[in-house]
């Protein structure tokens, strides 16, 4: 039983590693949030809430490179942002189905709380739908992927991945000391086609 718990321990700490490699940091001259690298050329899914007012965002990588941002799509009402910087051969995070997710399922949510980077958070998905109690009246209608575990501010904008290390969601909000939200994966994949084209919203 040891054995199991320290492979399974280690499986997840290399998928951990990878998701870190597509985790990016934005700066916007006030404070920190986390993005993640969608694909290879530069495109960057983040938080509107993140970027909203500031005209300099600055992003830096897992490799500690700089680089000057453009937003080419933001989205409030979804909370989603879309954004550009001049590099190639980027490591991309991979998704999962995010309509497949169901309460109980373990997850991770990375981000930079508090300007600590990379740090990992773990729960269980509560619910996921558009008719969650934990909602209450913020807007209702919308899908969500409601989570039991402890994001703070500088999650926005970062990954919830499932067991394999695939991201599922994006972090958006928390309403409580143990409860935060997330963007399912399927809903960023629709504004990203949208928003661009067919062939930004598919990542590997």
């Amino acid at each position: 039983m040891t054995d199991l718990i320290q492979e399974l321990n280690d499986a997840l700490a290399d998928r951990i590693d990878h998701v870190h490699e597509s985790l990016v940091q934005i700066s916007n001259g006030q404070g920190v949030g986390a993005g993640t690298i969608w694909h290879s050329d530069g495109l960057i899914i983040t938080n509107a809430h993140v970027i909203r007012g500031h005209n300099n965002l600055n992003v830096t990588l897992s490799d500690g490179r700089k680089f000057p941002a453009s937003v080419i799509a933001a989205d409030d009402n979804l909370d989603l942002a879309a954004l550009s910087i001049n590099a190639t051969d980027l490591p991309v995070i991979q998704t999962g189905d995010s309509r497949k997710l169901k309460a109980g399922q373990w997850v991770m949510a990375i981000g930079h709380p508090w300007g600590v980077q990379g740090a990992v958070t773990s729960g269980v998905v509560i619910g996921v739908g558009d008719q969650l109690p934990e909602m209450g009246q913020i807007q209702p209608g919308r899908e969500w992927i409601a989570l039991s575990l402890h994001m703070r501010p500088g999650h926005s904008g970062g990954p919830v991945v499932d067991s394999e290390g695939k991201l599922v969601g994006i972090n958006t909000m928390i309403t409580g000391p143990d409860v935060g939200f997330a963007i399912p994966a399927h809903i960023v994949k629709a504004f990203l086609k949208d928003a661009i084209g067919s062939k930004a919203a598919a990542t590997i």
